[in-house]
């Protein structure tokens, strides 16, 4: 039974290695958890419910989705947001926001019009990433030519 246990406490401790590379300040700037990790909401974005717009303002209910996605950018809200190819399920794309509940998420995805006018629908879960992710629109910047 005590080798059992030792063997035990020893693979924990082997296990537990601490990685030459962390940086305790960047942890902290980005509210990672011990293992570089932190908690976001993915929002899945589908085709929603509304079908009698027209042409037009379908162009210019897109046109403030877009405008709505640099703003919640701007405000470190959003960190990945894309769209998706054709599916079988009406999936059109995907937010990665920095909030760490559904109730949060809620209310910014109901800040943009393509859900409000029901072209898009939205369904959120909680995701466990990077909190590195975030790093990726600084490293976006210097790399897109043209911007929307």
């Amino acid at each position: 039974m005590l080798i059992c246990c030792t063997t035990g406490f020893y693979t924990d401790v082997l296990a537990q290695k601490t990685n030459e590379n962390y940086d305790e300040k960047l942890a902290k700037e980005l509210h990672a958890d011990e293992y570089g990790m932190k908690t976001y909401v993915l929002a899945i974005l589908k085709t929603g419910t509304e079908k009698g717009f027209s042409k037009t303002k379908q162009d210019s209910v897109f046109a403030g989705h877009m405008i709505n996605i640099g703003k919640l950018v701007e405000k470190g809200k959003l960190v990945v947001a894309g769209p998706m190819g054709k599916n079988d399920k009406n999936y059109r794309g995907i937010f990665i926001l920095d909030v760490p509940t559904i109730a949060e998420a809620e209310q910014l995805v109901g800040t943009d019009p393509a859900v409000k006018s029901r072209l898009l629908d939205v369904e959120l879960f909680i995701w466990y990433g990077s909190a590195a992710l975030k790093e990726t629109l600084k490293i976006h910047s210097k790399i897109e030519k043209h911007s929307h």
